[in-house]
């Protein structure tokens, strides 16, 4: 576990694969469960891990790297997960005791420290301190002091598996046969799983009754409105799970993606779903070759700054350069989908990020140089959203991701 932390903080590895290659060779499901927690456990609270050993240690940054890692896994199960605190100490401990000689002469540094912490180390507020300063003002700027300290902490608590299904009573079964619990999202067409099984493994899932999706990456698609029998474009489709749930809709969806290997993945999963989306292959730096349609989504790249529950990684190798770097590309992005929306049609655009240049202030510029476009307020049927001048937050609150959404009519 000790190396797969390594490799996200010190090697740049996202957390998701490096953890799944590790759980490969992990048989019980209990192991399994505590490594998984206390790898997202000490990503997502790193920095406030940190500060918290940081006065009882006199350099730190001159451990060794398994010694420095056991301190913070340590640290958080100590503080923060609620492991008995002797367990906590002792198992970290006989960790450092079996690494090299220079580790196991620092054994009892760790025992030390480790006993000696107190929850009251922790620096407050909890979410603000587990974020890059420069984050918490985009954060900030973006949605309030308050909303955006509940938006750090709310993403700094465990995921449930969200998945979503077209016919729910059909998916409640299967999962039920699957002998998961399963219980209503907070969107028409979610549910909340808690399985016995990797989800893959699952009948539901193989069967194609069920696909992953946050619930706010389910109600963009709802913002796009009433699809059933309409052409719709789903521009930068990814892998495609949007398309396949307007697909689902009775939408007539085109998915343009230039990514060919995303492409064919999304083919596959549609196919899995028994839903029908026609692809293209397409840079839409430039307008695809494409009659315009009546609902266009852009689901733009973006800093990610709304999933950091689930990809913690993010926020400890994002940059404002980074950032301003998707907001040049999403302006470019936002420019080739007007001219693919149709007279009257309207444009959705989606990004999983909470930073106000990729917001209201993308939309704020784009309305200024396209008078034939009128914002409305896109329809979102979720709790925890907040309205952001041309658009609205989703607040990634009680397992959802967050997004900023934003409808335009084309008026001529």
């Amino acid at each position: 576990m000790l190396r797969v932390v390594a490799e996200v903080i010190g090697g740049g590895r996202h957390l998701a694969p490096a953890l799944d290659a590790t759980l490969g060779g992990i048989a019980e499901r209990e192991v399994r469960a505590f490594v998984t927690d206390v790898a997202y456990g000490v990503v997502r609270h790193v920095r406030a891990l940190e500060a918290a050993l940081a006065p009882r240690l006199e350099a730190p940054e001159r451990l060794p790297e398994r010694v420095r890692l056991a301190l913070l896994a340590g640290a958080f199960e100590r503080l923060l997960r609620g492991t008995p605190p002797h367990a906590a100490v002792n198992s970290w401990v006989e960790v450092v005791k079996r690494g090299p000689r220079a580790d196991r002469a620092l054994a009892g540094l760790v025992n030390a420290v480790l006993r000696r912490i107190e929850p009251d180390d922790l620096p407050t507020p909890l979410g603000a301190a587990c974020l890059a300063p420069w984050l918490l003002e985009r954060l900030t700027l973006a949605l309030g002091s308050d909303l955006a300290e509940r938006a750090a902490l709310g993403m700094l608590r465990p995921e449930p598996l969200w998945l979503s299904a077209p016919d729910a009573g059909a998916a409640r079964a299967r999962l039920a046969d699957d002998g998961a619990d399963v219980a209503d999202g907070p969107i028409e067409g979610s549910l909340r799983v808690r399985a016995p099984r990797p989800l893959r493994a699952l009948a539901a899932y193989r069967e194609g009754l069920v696909q992953p999706q946050n619930p706010a990456s389910l109600a963009v698609v709802q913002a796009c409105g009433e699809v059933e029998g309409v052409r719709v474009l789903d521009l930068c489709g990814g892998h495609g799970v949007k398309a396949a749930a307007l697909a689902a809709r009775g939408a007539h969806v085109l998915s343009v993606e230039r990514d060919e290997a995303k492409l064919r993945a999304a083919a596959r999963n549609a196919q899995r779903l028994g839903v029908a989306v026609d692809a293209l292959a397409w840079d839409l730096t430039t307008p695809p070759p494409l009659e315009p349609a009546q609902v266009v989504l852009l689901d733009a790249p973006c800093s990610g700054t709304g999933t950091l529950r689930g990809h913690p990684e993010i926020g400890l190798r994002l940059t404002p350069a980074a950032v301003a770097s998707l907001v040049e590309l999403q302006a470019q992005l936002l420019r080739t989908s007007l001219a693919c929306v149709a007279p009257g049609g309207r444009l959705v655009y989606a990004v999983c990020a909470l930073t106000p240049d990729e917001g209201p202030r993308q939309i704020e510029r784009l309305l200024a140089e396209a008078p034939t476009f009128v914002a409305e307020a896109p329809a979102l049927d979720l709790p925890h959203v907040a309205t952001a001048g041309p658009g609205a937050w989703i607040v990634p609150e009680d397992g959802l991701d967050g997004f900023y959404v934003a409808a335009l009519r084309r008026d001529g």
